[in-house]
């Protein structure tokens, strides 16, 4: 299935039921006059220059561990960032400078991790896709001031996935995840392992934490100058916070795991020979089986795992390209690997379903995504943290349907996220959803007009947040609260 992106505006083939054979020449060709294009509010993004080395971000180094359980710290802080070379851009970041490092936990641990906010302002430390109970959740009822620190302590029960963390606070998401604060937190388990897939990190797996950015003349990070109330997106895209990207690798099989970390922008990512490529996971793990597939879409908040085989390229360098021409990885290729990996997945890498009684059960759950700017609402209310919308009982699984309301200008995409749970898709506008929504989801993105509806499960008690995930939506108050018992 072909997907295409148009100046924000995603069109996603398989789901609207349009023509299979439409290409990029076809959407040059079409009649964009007649299109809605109020909404169109995003910064054409440069290509990169291909000059500096990717490197995987450091591993964070456990307290303390043993068989069993392992310990962290997370420390949020403000410093300075060499992005641009010999200027100092002002940022903040976890245990580092810019960004974060990478937490892996196993399934099974217990884990405990101190949190420090070594900020001049408010934070959360939210555990974005990391199914725990509400106290644990770093919502924004779960801030900590300036100097405070807080542990939390839980049991690791899902499967493998690439989940990640960033801050939560009311009114200042937006701002703190453009400064910086965003890192990955990856779930192992023993069943992977078994897999015939890449999986040695900063060799042949590595992560890409894409955030579109747009610095001041003196290179800085001035986010009320940038800020849009409906998504504030850049002109300068970094990987893993490097700015012009490139990766050097050899000819052979890698595993790409993608978060889209970015304030609103989604990408539609593909590469430039035109290669087809695996999509083996979503955002709570592992398909049932690899999608192959020459395109795929990332919105915001997303993650995908991707394997690529290098190994019959011809090229030097093949480019990693988002929509027609903006380039934003340049791979360099080796020289071959002794032993090229040739084997392909032949076993099952899940073995998820939803049920026929579940696909049964009755809407128990109505959300209504509409409005922008200042002006968005969930259910034609905004955010009150003393206000909670929903109930639900732990372990119990109710239908859920989610629609993004269309308005007199079309409307925008709005991708929708659920914390402490990681749902299944059940249908988009009554049609069996496509098979990259066919894993565990905590973030679906809808367009303009769509329903989907979903099965969602709370494993652990709380009250927990739903909101968009265009960060300036969230802070505007396109949010709302479920509480479990």
């Amino acid at each position: 299935m072909k997907k295409i992106a148009l100046a924000g505006i995603v069109v996603s083939l398989g789901m609207l039921g349009a023509c299979d054979q439409l290409d990029r020449n076809d959407m040059k060709n079409m009649d964009h006059s007649a299109m809605n294009m109020e909404h169109e509010t995003i910064t054409e993004l440069k290509s990169s220059l291909g000059v500096n080395e990717l490197n995987a971000p450091k591993l964070l180094k456990p307290d303390q561990e043993d068989r069993d359980s392992i310990s962290y710290t997370v420390r949020a802080q403000q410093g300075t960032a060499e992005i641009f070379d010999g200027i100092k851009t002002k940022t903040y970041g976890y245990n580092e400078d810019f960004l974060g490092p990478v937490i892996r936990v196993e399934k099974g641990m217990n884990v405990t991790i101190h949190l420090v906010n070594d900020l001049k302002e408010d934070t959360t430390f939210h555990w974005h896709g990391l199914e725990v109970s509400g106290n644990e959740d770093g919502g924004p009822h779960n801030v900590l001031k300036p100097g405070e620190s807080d542990t939390i302590n839980f049991t690791v029960k899902q499967d493998a996935s690439t989940l990640w963390f960033h801050p939560h606070p009311m009114h200042k998401t937006g701002e703190q995840v453009f400064k910086g604060l965003a890192g990955l937190l990856y779930i192992d388990d023993k069943n992977s392992e078994r897999f015939d897939i890449p999986k040695t990190y900063g060799d042949d797996d590595y992560p890409l934490i894409l955030q579109d950015k747009t610095f001041t003349a003196d290179k800085q990070l001035d986010y009320d100058k940038t800020m849009n109330e409906d998504g504030t997106t850049g002109d300068t895209l970094l990987i893993n916070g490097v700015v012009d990207p490139k990766l050097t690798v050899d000819r052979k099989k890698i595993r790409l795991r993608i978060l889209n970390g970015s304030n609103m922008r989604s990408y539609t990512l593909h590469f430039d020979n035109g290669m087809a490529f695996q999509q083996i996971a979503s955002d709570g793990g592992f398909l049932n089986k690899p999608i192959t597939t020459e395109e795929i879409e990332i919105a915001p908040a997303e993650r995908v795992e991707i394997i690529v085989d290098l190994t019959a390229v011809k090229r030097d360098v093949i480019n990693l390209v988002h929509q027609d021409a903006t380039t934003i990885l340049p791979i360099h290729l080796k020289e071959s690997i002794d032993n090229p990996q040739k084997a392909k997945i032949t076993e099952p890498l899940n073995n998820l379903e939803i049920s026929s009684q579940v696909k049964r059960k009755k809407v128990t759950k109505t959300i209504k995504l509409a409005g922008m700017g200042k002006s968005v609402t969930i259910n034609n209310e905004k955010y009150d943290p003393n206000r909670i919308d929903f109930t639900q009982k732990q372990n119990e699984v109710q239908v859920w349907e989610v629609e993004n309301v269309k308005d007199a200008m079309e409307g925008m995409n709005h991708p929708f996220h659920i914390h402490g749970t990681q749902f299944q898709v059940i249908s988009i506008d009554g049609k069996e959803p496509v098979g990259s929504l066919s894993g565990l989801k905590d973030t679906i993105s809808l367009k303009p007009g769509q329903k989907a509806k979903i099965a969602v499960k709370f494993p652990e008690k709380g009250i927990y947040m739903f909101h968009c995930h265009i960060l300036e939506h969230e802070d505007n108050g396109m949010m709302g609260q479920i509480k479990v018992d």
